[in-house]
């Protein structure tokens, strides 16, 4: 059986994972700056949620128009370079003056580049580990995403209090250059996984191929939905509190890295089944009170 320390000692997994790591950091940190700043800027819940979580819009848009890019671009450089795409626009959008339907179209501009990068990582991974590896090397970066968004999300917090929250991306571009920069030095060459240029139509026929089963096009939307109940939830906070929005973050990210844990390490295989639905179930009450909570908090 594979254990998480002969994952670290597979030659190229902790670059990778440690550039990954800081791109979530990155993300988390430069989301709250992000919010906080355009709410404080317009006082509109809108603006300030698709400051934050509008990248999500653009990158559905590039998983059915760019994707095919992720098999045809050479994983490192595209890893590295992704990172510094993200390191530039971050950058752009601590330039003061900068409006907000500016901020939300590099935001897009973001997410649109995202929707290439979670393809390139997850093939990259798929070289790297054997195939006995895989699911445990994808746990690893499940839970390391939850990690990064408390640290993320923390650390963001802190350097609102104690910096602007311009300089605050200018933080978080800094995270992602040092993403870049470890992804480049730590990583070794590998071919694109596919011959050909990207085009919208080769996207558009392995989503049809992907989409054709009945049992994966539910699980899909199974996976789907909940996200979006979350990210409702979550693109409230900034208005709801914004002196304490770093804590509702932090806290919403411990209790889904605790669920992770204790539903993948503990909990019975022969029990997961069942309990998928009720647990989903339970993401609609929370969405309702965090909902009311902001009706009330409201002027």
């Amino acid at each position: 059986m594979s254990t998480y320390r002969e994952l670290f000692r597979t030659p190229e997994f902790t670059p990778m994972f440690a550039s990954a790591s800081a791109t979530i950091a990155a993300r988390t940190v430069s989301g709250l700056a992000l919010g906080t700043l355009v709410y404080g800027a317009t006082g509109s819940p809108l603006l300030s949620a698709l400051s934050m979580f509008g990248s999500s819009f653009a990158q559905m848009i590039g998983i059915f128009t760019v994707l095919s890019a992720a098999d045809r671009l050479p994983p490192r450089a595209a890893t590295a370079g992704i990172a510094a795409l993200f390191a530039a626009g971050t950058a752009v959008l601590a330039v003061p003056g900068l409006p907000a339907w500016g901020m939300v179209l590099v935001v897009l501009g973001i997410g649109l580049v995202n929707s290439v990068a979670g393809g390139v990582r997850w093939g990259l991974l798929h070289e790297i580990l054997p195939a006995e590896r895989y699911l445990l090397g994808r746990s690893v970066f499940n839970m390391a995403v939850g990690v990064m968004q408390i640290a993320g999300f923390a650390a963001g917090g802190l350097l609102l209090v104690v910096l602007s929250p311009r300089q605050a991306l200018l933080a978080a571009a800094g995270l992602n250059l040092l993403a870049a920069a470890v992804a480049r030095l730590g990583l070794t060459a590998h071919p694109p996984r596919a011959a050909g240029r990207p085009s919208i139509r080769r996207t558009w026929q392995v989503n049809g191929q992907l989409w054709a089963l009945p049992a994966r096009r539910a699980t899909y939307l199974a996976m789907w939905l909940p996200n979006g109940f979350i990210v409702g939830c979550e693109a409230l906070f900034v208005p709801y509190a914004p002196a304490s929005a770093s804590a509702l973050f932090v806290v919403t990210a411990f209790g889904m890295l605790t669920g992770d844990v204790l539903v993948g390490r503990f909990l019975p295989q022969r029990h997961r089944r069942r309990l998928i639905t009720p647990l989903q179930i339970l993401l609609v009450p929370r969405s309702c009170c965090s909902h009311c909570l902001y009706r009330m908090a409201s002027p």
